[in-house]
């Protein structure tokens, strides 16, 4: 009985302290960007926080399962953490999903970027790019600049489609392996997998990137990318800077794309998010682990706490009813993607 006692009291000790420690959790399989990023991060974290941070991976279609799966069920557990990234955001946009950033507290968020590759010696006036909903804002931005200014929606979904060569159908490592064949003369990567697999292709380029978001709306060159911003491009292009509706639905899907494309959020009034948001103040801010960040993502800015609310309530203000309906109906008429207005989110 003795021994009995023992090895229950060991196992709810074990239990106790499981149930204490934090739970980041991802809407990924292991070894996809967002669950190595949340990775890398709970390593460098753990040491400010003081805790131990357990990974859960949740994956599903688009990475939308493992977020509701956290909004209906996990969000008011008070040690349980949202790693969200920018397709969560583009579908937040366009996709009937549970979760809805408005009831959420930032922790913090890398303010990050989307850098798009071209083979060298190809003509980019005819790309052949690869298709996918996580490629939406590289496809306004290839409108932008081929088809240049002054167009109507129509016309600018008609130059799309008559110019660019829309790739569907590839996975991840299809794509890749396409692209250094010369089959797609274009392609997107995250800064961290660029650097991996784009940047070492002696047949590869830098084409362009879509700009880092600021506190005050506008967007500013990539530094880690210096002169490749898209709207730098365009004023190079076409001697004007990009205006109109089709550069504010741009705008906005890139915007929420990038601006949220590594996350970490709690239920609103969780009572731990000051906590959190102060271990992250000072991983921030220590050079050992700013380094191992640097080396893997390049340098950018975090927005923690109060800050990572309010780049989302910038972002909000992007949201308009003529924004949201002119991203769908390209979406739908150019891309061929599953795309529904959600009236909701104008008010």
């Amino acid at each position: 009985m003795r021994k009995l006692l023992l090895t229950l009291a060991l196992l709810l000790g074990y239990t106790t302290s499981a149930v204490a420690d934090y739970t980041f959790v991802v809407p990924q399989r292991a070894g996809q960007g967002t669950t190595v990023w949340a990775e890398i991060i709970a390593k460098e974290l753990e040491p400010f926080l003081g805790e131990k941070i357990n990974i859960k991976m949740l994956p599903g279609a688009r990475d939308i399962p493992g977020f509701n799966k956290w909004h209906n069920e996990m969000r008011n557990d008070d040690k349980t953490v949202m790693v969200s990234h920018g397709g969560n955001g583009v579908s937040f946009l366009q996709e009937q999903v549970d979760y809805d950033y408005r009831q959420y507290d930032s922790v913090g968020m890398m303010n990050l970027n989307i850098i798009a590759g071209k083979r060298k010696g190809a003509d980019m006036d005819k790309p052949v790019f690869p298709a996918g909903s996580g490629m939406v804002p590289e496809a306004f931005a290839m409108a932008l600049l081929i088809c240049g200014p002054d167009l109507t929606m129509e016309e600018y979904i008609a130059c799309f489609k008559e110019n660019v060569t829309w790739v569907k159908g590839m996975k991840t490592s299809e794509r890749r392996l396409a692209f250094k064949r010369g089959e797609l003369t274009g392609t997107r990567e995250n800064p961290a997998t660029y650097k991996k697999h784009v940047a070492p292709d002696a047949n590869a380029e830098l084409w362009f990137h879509h700009g880092l978001l600021q506190p005050d709306g506008s967007h500013a060159d990539d530094p880690n990318f210096p002169g490749l911003q898209m709207e730098i491009l365009y004023e190079v292009y076409w001697k004007q800077t990009p205006k109109g509706e089709f550069y504010n639905a741009y705008k906005l899907v890139k915007s929420f794309r990038d601006g949220l494309q590594k996350a970490l959020w709690v239920n609103k009034g969780n009572p731990n998010r000051d906590k959190l948001a102060a271990a992250l103040t000072a991983m921030s801010k220590d050079p050992t682990a700013i380094a191992n960040l640097i080396k893997k993502n390049g340098k950018y800015d975090w927005y923690i706490g109060k800050a990572g609310d309010a780049q989302r309530d910038k972002l909000l203000t992007f949201v308009s009813e003529k924004t949201l309906k002119n991203l769908v109906k390209f979406n739908k008429e150019a891309l061929g993607l599953k795309s529904i207005y959600k009236e909701e989110l104008t008010k």
